[in-house]
């Protein structure tokens, strides 16, 4: 009974944190494991057997593998094919959302979103209106798609191989189609049909409402005979934080210095690009000797702005919790950050004192030449200013045959589900889809620890009985309810969970919990797990519970509020389309 109470007590401040999220998921994890370690409720040569867990190196095998599919060109191929669609809302909304929603049953979640938010916010702009009526249906055509397949979201992974504990076998590649594909189909008709009407509109257009009015901010500035910082280096102008300017580019006897570095000494008659507050930049002139040469653009961006990038912030992101001074991207990353907007409002204190957050809104300058593994270090999604790569056949045609191969062998099960991708994500870095470097950078490492650390604390929950008394709680307050009440209570208490917390963590604490309902109840523990994978893939109502939800929050200019108008008749319909069809083929 003690460790019972340690175990519950350990559980609640990890929801604690990982609600408030001021100590970041992964973290929380850990001290939750290290705790268990300490209290002696999980002994310390299992501590990290999670690690080796085949759900943990299942998902790190689907991440390298979806990896493998974005580089292969097959998705831009059908991304470059929607820009041909009809300006209709319904007829957009619809098809964007299907095709998310079948590329997330077998890729991540988040890199099919990647891959069609920028599709979706040039239709919005060719088509005038805001990207908010496109972003927030594309983030939940994400989740819907992932409860399709085995492959398509890590809760389905945890829960087909708890079967496998507790039955000998686990879920198949497409034991989840049935459901899975009866609450997506559902949901994305909702979303395409229904949905967007309860969006919010907020204008992000190109005119007067666009979010970052550059030209506001730019100047040049040329050094004058007898300026004070002549022989000085760019970064002691820019250490200069009564003015807080940054130096985008300089102009030497003609010669075009894009992002100069910080070690480069200025020359009498330079002209230096600079970014900075308009209300200062008049003192920063005079104090420093400069001649203010007007707002013109051309030294700095060349035609087009060619230069200038958006990239919304992901939320496991390098960068999070981090202020722009001290992350410091132009010596670093190569990249002068000249704007953030937060819920699609442009942050208007001093940029070196923003700590960012996931899903704000950068607006970058950088060279191309080398822009994407900006992106990549910073973690950081591009939106504008990205062009849309159509792969060529051959790459395709190996990307298509290694996954499709490794979808019938798991069909078939002629290989467990781990080894057979592994299997694949290794031909994956041999054919040269996805490079060595690559390879780690396509692992999403919080989740893969906070999986690693959450299992053995899930398994505690289940071998100190505390699954059980949860179970016979549930079933203490159902009475007399029939069963199918009781699992849809179970479905109403994992929806609010992943509503708040990580979906993965979502199906390890309540996994456990289904399978004591079962036992108490004498039936078979198929219904209820196939009800907590679904579940857990309904974080519709929070822009916190998935990844996804959060990465659009930015760019769609959405507030909290915003998600549960669409999110709760979206998740009553995944209840009431999920819920026949779990009766119908993993009856009691």
């Amino acid at each position: 009974m003690a460790q019972q109470i340690v175990v519950f007590a350990v559980i609640a401040l990890s929801l604690y944190f990982f609600v408030k999220s001021s100590i970041r998921y992964d973290v929380t994890a850990v001290m939750a494991l290290i705790v268990l370690v300490a209290a002696g409720v999980v002994p310390p040569d299992e501590a990290f057997a999670g690690f080796g867990h085949p759900a943990v190196v299942t998902v790190a095998a689907v991440l390298i593998i979806s990896r493998g599919l974005l580089h292969s060109g097959i998705v831009d191929f059908f991304a470059r094919n929607l820009m041909r669609l009809g300006k209709g809302l319904t007829i957009q909304v619809l098809v964007l959302t299907c095709l998310v929603t079948l590329f997330s049953g077998f890729m991540n979640n988040v890199g099919a979103l990647a891959l069609f938010l920028p599709v979706a916010l040039r239709m919005a702009r060719r088509s005038d209106r805001s990207p908010s009526l496109y972003l927030m249906p594309l983030a939940f055509g994400s989740l819907l798609g992932g409860m399709t397949t085995l492959i398509g979201t890590p809760p389905n992974i945890i829960i087909s191989l708890y079967r496998a504990e507790e039955l000998g076998k686990p879920f198949l590649m497409f034991d989840f189609m049935p459901v899975g594909l009866s609450a997506a189909l559902a949901g994305v008709f909702l979303l395409g049909l229904f949905g967007w009407r309860l969006l919010p509109r907020r204008a992000t257009g190109h005119d007067e409402k666009v979010l970052f009015r550059i030209e506001e901010y730019i100047s040049e500035l040329k050094v004058l005979p007898g300026s004070r910082f002549i022989g000085r280096t760019l970064g002691e102008l820019t250490s200069l934080g009564k003015w807080d300017i940054l130096v985008l580019a300089m102009v030497r006897d003609g010669a075009r210095i894009p992002a100069p570095r910080a070690h480069e000494r200025v020359n009498e008659n330079d002209i230096l690009v600079v970014e900075a507050d308009p209300e200062l930049l008049g003192d920063f002139a005079e104090h420093g000797k400069l001649a203010m040469a007007g707002k013109n653009k051309s030294h700095a961006f060349g035609s087009g702005r060619k230069d200038l990038y958006e990239a919304v912030v992901m939320p496991d992101s390098y960068i999070v919790g981090r202020t722009a001074r001290s992350v410091d991207m132009r010596n670093r990353f190569g990249a002068n950050l000249l704007g953030v907007a937060r819920q699609g409002k442009k942050l208007t204190r001093r940029l070196g004192d923003i700590q960012f957050r996931g899903g704000d809104i950068l607006l970058l300058q950088a060279v191309a030449e080398g822009i994407q593994d900006t992106f990549t270090s910073l973690g950081c999604l591009p939106l504008a200013g990205r062009d849309l790569r159509l792969g060529d056949k051959p790459r395709i045609l190996p990307a298509v045959g290694i996954f499709g191969a490794a979808i019938i062998v798991i069909a078939f099960g002629w290989l467990k589900v781990q080894i057979a991708l592994v299997i694949a994500a290794v031909a994956m870095v041999l054919s040269g889809l996805v490079t060595l470097r690559k390879l780690y950078e396509s692992i999403e490492w919080p989740v893969i620890v906070m999986l690693g650390a959450l299992i053995p604390v899930g398994e505690a929950l289940e071998t100190t009985g505390g699954a059980d008394s949860i179970a016979g709680l549930l079933l203490l307050l159902a009475g007399h309810m029939p069963p199918v009440l009781t699992l849809v209570v179970l479905m109403v208490i994992t929806i609010l969970l992943t509503n708040i917390i990580n979906n993965a963590a979502a199906a390890v604490l309540m996994a456990p919990v289904a399978i004591g309902i079962a036992h108490g109840l004498n039936l078979s523990p198929d219904p209820f797990l196939m009800a907590v994978a679904i579940s857990a893939s309904a974080a519709f109502m929070t822009p916190v519970g998935h990844q996804s939800n959060t990465l659009v929050m930015g760019p769609g200019g959405y507030q909290f509020g915003d998600y549960w108008k669409p999110g709760l008749p979206l998740t009553l319909i995944v209840l009431a389309a999920s819920v026949p069809a779990i009766l119908r083929f993993w009856p009691f």
